[in-house]
């Protein structure tokens, strides 16, 4: 028996890049949630067997995870396929349709980004840590939350103030979820990936390039979504037992001051 991984938004960009690092491991059986893109959810589920060599079973399941009936039915799936959730990856999000500045931006964009990247998040860990609470623990393996942030839960951009805000209430909410599942021993952790190279930040492409060329990290250079894939696997690995409610940052550097 495998323990079950449960990655959202793992389609493409770093969810994928998490999901093909676990496959390589090759210790968990993985549920990869999409929203829309069926079609990149199969491509990842192949991209997964086959780095999983036929040691681990990969299923995909489509729900938006700003929807209350979506999340019981990612759930609901996870438990019909193999009856038990061992790791959660919160790792589907959103950037704003239009990068708009702070004295301009609307409503409606504010919505759409707390809903998915914040509300979404908020509530399906809710329900799945209720559940992870029932189930017996894995023998080899514990039983984990992964949230993944950006390095604008607190570095500001005041072109989408909606993302920084959705992402910093993320961050917070791991302490919440890291303190109330303790007694549980159920590890919670926030992953803050700096500039990743995926089909997000592809439209701003340039605009890194340039702050790469002036020296934007120590570790200068973009970060690929493989490098969120190790320090996920990391934690769920169980290398941390004594650790909860930590930082994790996978960003070059980016955070240090440096005078």
């Amino acid at each position: 028996m495998k323990p079950t991984t449960l990655i959202t938004g793992a389609s493409r960009g770093i969810g994928r890049g998490i999901a093909r690092t676990f496959a390589q491991v090759g210790t968990h059986d993985l549920v990869i949630n999409y929203a829309g893109n069926e079609a990149a959810a199969r491509e990842c589920q192949a991209l997964c067997l086959e780095a999983g060599g036929g040691r681990i079973r990969v299923e995909i399941c489509q729900g938006d995870i700003s929807l209350a009936a979506d999340r019981s039915r990612i759930l609901d799936f996870v438990k019909g396929a193999f009856g038990r959730l061992d790791v959660l990856v919160n790792n589907a999000g959103v950037a704003p349709n239009v990068r708009a500045d702070l004295l301009d931006a609307g409503e409606e964009s504010f919505d759409r980004l707390i809903s998915i990247n914040l509300k979404g998040p908020y509530f399906l860990t809710q329900a799945a840590a209720r559940w992870m609470v029932e189930c017996p623990p894995h023998p080899d393996f514990p039983r984990v939350i992964v949230n993944v942030t950006s390095i604008s839960a607190y570095t500001v951009s005041v072109n989408r103030g909606d993302y920084c805000v959705a992402k910093a209430g993320l961050a917070m909410m791991t302490k919440l979820f890291a303190a109330r599942l303790a007694e549980y021993r159920i590890g919670v952790y926030e992953i803050r990936p700096g500039v990743i190279e995926t089909d997000m930040t592809g439209p701003v492409k340039e605009k890194y390039d340039k702050l790469f060329a002036e020296g934007l990290a120590p570790i200068n250079r973009w970060g690929r979504p493989e490098d969120i894939g190790r320090a996920v696997t990391a934690v769920a690995s169980g290398a941390f037992p004594y650790s909860t409610g930590e930082v994790i940052n996978v960003d070059g550097g980016y955070h240090l001051r440096v005078l």
